[in-house]
């Protein structure tokens, strides 16, 4: 128990909270004087003495039960129990012939779990997904609701309502009345839902560990650089903050400095030439192309879930590089379009992206990068013209909606440039519901970013004369 609760005390660290070295002893010590054996008492000492800012409370109560026993709900029903006795015996009967001869085990188990009203153990759901699911190496929370969708269908969750449907149609032919079958399949059902809640509290729980196991001291810069993204644990997002604070302050000195060298505009070799005809070729007036202007951009991020950390690391370099920038102008999608730029004219770029975010939630399957560039086109086309760049941040995945390419090519036409930014691999490209093989051919740039330096490379390219 007194590793558990270390583990604890290093997740609190991790996700923000202060915990000293006298406070994780006076824990220990309450523990001895308490017990463990009333959980609610145990809860309170530990908080008691763990806890010292209100703020951090809600923290502590969600971590509590990924260490000390789950908060998910049990199963409500034990399905058939209003049936009669002999409908009752038909369902045992049918329900122990598909057990035996269903297949994968884990399916088995998930189903006979449904069907039963029993609760899987702890034990058991922690042994059902390291033996069947790729857990990975994610420890964000943000990445939670992803990660239990994945656990999911590697568990083939969705066949349950096949192998229910079969059931039913068994009994039906048994001559169960349509009565009990209605109130069984909602039983199991309601069951089902409990039972989902179950594997996403656990996977969460799973997480939460992990990133306490993992908890070190922040690695070197450069392996932070070359960190992916999806393998940030939560702890790190805060080093990355500072790195970038310092790659930032980096990425303008080189841009002031092109942007010095390109004052009087470059050496126009053929106008000089044609000028000094009257020299006997001496250069003695030397022309130069027009002056560099600023650029203008215009960031169109994907706030999706699995693309939220990238998105404020972007955004803070782009909005660390404003004097080095004519106009920013920000938007941010998941199913439609919303302009962000206000955000970020009114408040702090950490302060902003915050907010963006706890306003604009992700959903469940529902991106739509199609109807984002028709909101796009419609609503914010003006602001675009020869002295924009338009970046696109996203992985191109639109859940098989229309890409809407008409409008992409629009904007493409009246920008001056049109890059995006993606952080998966080309390899994944153009598989599942990706449409980044429709939007490349579109684009004048695609660049990978898939960890903090290649998306430093990235934008900084954004200054680059070509």
């Amino acid at each position: 128990m007194d590793d558990r609760i270390i583990q604890f005390i290093d997740a609190l660290r991790a996700s923000g909270v202060r915990v000293s070295v006298a406070e994780s002893a006076d824990a220990l010590r309450a523990i001895e004087a308490t017990g463990i054996a009333d959980k609610e008492l145990f809860r309170l000492a530990m908080r008691a003495t763990l806890v010292k800012e209100a703020h951090d409370i809600p923290e502590f109560e969600k971590l509590f039960p990924s260490f000390f026993g789950t908060g998910a709900p049990p199963m409500p029903n034990q399905p058939g129990g209003g049936m009669s006795q002999e409908d009752r015996d038909k369902l045992a009967q049918m329900l122990e012939q598909m057990l035996a001869n269903m297949t994968p085990e884990q399916l088995r188990q998930l189903f006979e779990a449904m069907m039963s009203g029993e609760n899987m153990s702890r034990e058991q759901l922690q042994q059902l997904l390291s033996q069947y699911t790729s857990q990975g190496q994610m420890t964000n929370p943000y990445y939670q609701p992803w990660m239990t969708r994945r656990a999911m269908r590697e568990l083939q969750f969705d066949r349950l309502d096949e192998l229910l449907q079969e059931l039913l149609e068994k009994l039906r032919e048994a001559g169960v009345s349509e009565e009990a079958l209605q109130q069984l399949a909602q039983e199991a059902r309601e069951n089902q839902s409990a039972l989902a809640e179950q594997i996403g509290q656990e996977v969460g729980a799973n997480m939460l560990r992990r990133a306490a196991e993992e908890r070190r001291q922040p690695p070197p810069i450069d392996e932070l650089l070359d960190r992916p993204f999806d393998r940030l644990r939560y702890e790190e997002i805060d080093d990355m903050r500072a790195v970038i604070t310092r790659l930032a302050a980096q990425l303008r000195s080189r841009a002031a400095l092109r942007q010095r060298r390109g004052n009087r505009g470059q050496l126009d070799a053929k106008a000089t030439i044609r000028a000094n005809q009257r020299f006997a070729g001496v250069p003695l007036d030397v022309r130069h192309k027009k002056k560099h202007l600023k650029p203008k951009l215009t960031v169109i991020c994907d706030l999706s879930t699995s693309m939220r950390p990238i998105v404020a690391f972007m955004l803070m370099l782009v909005y660390a590089l404003q004097d080095q920038v004519s106009r920013t102008r920000s938007y941010a999608f998941v199913s439609d379009l919303f302009d962000i730029s206000n955000d970020f004219n009114e408040s702090r770029p950490d302060v902003a992206i915050e907010a963006v975010q706890q306003r604009i939630r992700p959903g469940y399957y529902n991106t739509d990068l199609g109807n984002s560039l028709a909101t796009f086109a419609r609503d914010h086309l003006g602001t675009v013209d020869r002295r924009t760049t338009v970046i696109v941040l996203g992985d191109g995945r639109n859940n098989h909606n229309d890409p809407n390419l008409r409008d992409f090519e629009a904007i493409r036409r009246r920008a001056r440039k049109l890059v995006w930014f993606n952080p998966e691999h080309p390899r994944q490209w153009g598989t599942g519901d990706s449409d980044m093989l429709a939007y490349v051919p579109l684009c004048d740039a695609v660049h990978r970013v898939s960890n903090l330096r290649e998306l430093v490379d990235a934008v900084d390219s954004l200054f680059v004369r070509r």
